[in-house]
């Protein structure tokens, strides 16, 4: 029997030497058809650092991409394709949790290149747009259903880790569901050269006025999507933005403006530390997550939450918003506080017991589910 996700354990947490469900590998774990393959992978791990994390990753990224080449050459473009994005997947890996080295950067430009020869032959195609946003540009990824009329759009938000090369499968949920879509990395994140902090939901705001813009779009009927971070992210654009984003899906989401105890705050603290002990830099290198506190909980909650910006009763647009009900870095009472306020009947939520961040185990449900509840909300504008 082939394994399956499902045949995992599920572990949620930030252990990279476990492939589980809702552990680290849970990013991904959908874009990997061979599970056994990748925990054979993990097993010759000897380290995070990148000198021993790169290597591995990037050599078994380089094996499926030169599979993809030999049956591009042959013609056969549809194996070929699961085979470029398996290497995609696989230099993702490698590059997490981002481009913080020389070495990082390289394997970033190979996940890069993988993903172009995989949508090489996409149809429709997919169009890389440049972004203006003052005086800086970035680069976000354009598909659109082949349409005699301006169809519904949806801007789709990365996190704080995925970068856009790995939302491509969100494109095509929104392709299936007849909606246009833009996947663009986060602020701080790829190549959006903006830094991570509150101000830079303009970058997000100049993303919706390119979907807007475009001819094979309503921009009337714009919505949103984000995962993780994305999840925050897509609240922040609504708050922001209500007059143009219609409806919002947000996959998990931190902070909202849910007041944790003192207890969920020692715990968010402590996971997040548990997530500092892996360094993914050079071996003589920073930290790759900074150390965390329940001082800087706070901290965070008071620069970033929904409602200490003063957002949370702007969105006033329908809201879906899923997760586990054991998430160790989103708590899932940000789900309880925004089904708790705003308009009578304009928030939903879909909560999955027993499961981690973003309940990535249960992706092929709530995805196409997802769009579908996207297509129908932006219909009815």
């Amino acid at each position: 029997m082939i394994k399956s996700v499902e045949n995992l354990e599920r572990n949620p947490g930030e252990d990279p030497f476990i492939v589980a469900r809702g552990g680290f590998y849970r990013r991904w774990l959908s874009m990997i058809d061979d599970i056994e393959e990748l925990e054979r992978i993990v097993t010759t791990l000897e380290g995070t650092t990148e000198d021993k994390w790169v290597p591995v990753w990037r050599e078994a990224g380089a094996r499926h991409e030169a599979e993809g080449d030999r049956l591009e050459a042959e013609g056969d473009i549809e194996a070929a394709k699961p085979r470029f994005l398996l290497a995609k997947t696989y230099y993702a890996i490698g590059r997490f949790p981002g481009e913080i080295s020389p070495l990082k950067a390289e394997i970033s430009a190979d996940c890069a290149r993988a993903y172009r020869k995989a949508c090489s032959h996409l149809d429709p195609p997919m169009k890389v747009l440049d972004i203006v946003c003052e005086g800086k540009d970035f680069r976000a990824h354009f598909r659109a259903p082949r349409s005699d009329s301006p169809v519904p759009a949806v801007l789709i938000m990365c996190g704080a880790d995925v970068f856009k090369e790995d939302r491509g499968w969100a494109a095509e949920l929104a392709l299936e569901a007849g909606l246009a879509s833009l996947v663009m990395d986060a602020p701080g994140t790829g190549e959006n050269p903006f830094p991570w902090e509150p101000e830079s939901v303009k970058a997000w705001v100049a993303a919706v006025d390119a979907l807007m813009a475009r001819p094979e779009v309503d921009q009337n009927r714009i919505g949103a999507f984000g995962i993780s971070r994305g999840g925050y992210s897509v609240m922040q654009l609504a708050g922001t933005a209500p007059e143009k984003v219609k409806a919002v899906a947000a996959i998990a989401g931190h902070p909202f403006g849910y007041e944790m105890s003192d207890e969920e705050m020692a715990a968010i603290a402590a996971a997040r530390n548990r997530r500092s002990t892996h360094r993914f830099g050079p071996p003589d290198g920073p930290p790759s997550f900074p150390t965390w506190s329940v001082e800087k909980e706070r901290e965070i909650f008071a620069g970033w939450s929904l409602s200490s910006l003063g957002l949370v009763e702007r969105i006033n647009m329908p809201v879906l918003m899923i997760n586990g009900d054991n998430d160790h870095l989103a708590p899932i009472g940000n789900i309880h506080y925004m089904l708790e306020s705003g308009p009578v009947g304009t928030r939903s939520a879909k909560i999955y017991k027993g499961s981690g961040h973003c309940a990535f185990e249960h992706q092929t449900e709530w995805g196409p589910a997802t769009f579908r509840w996207l297509k129908s909300k932006l219909s009815a504008e």
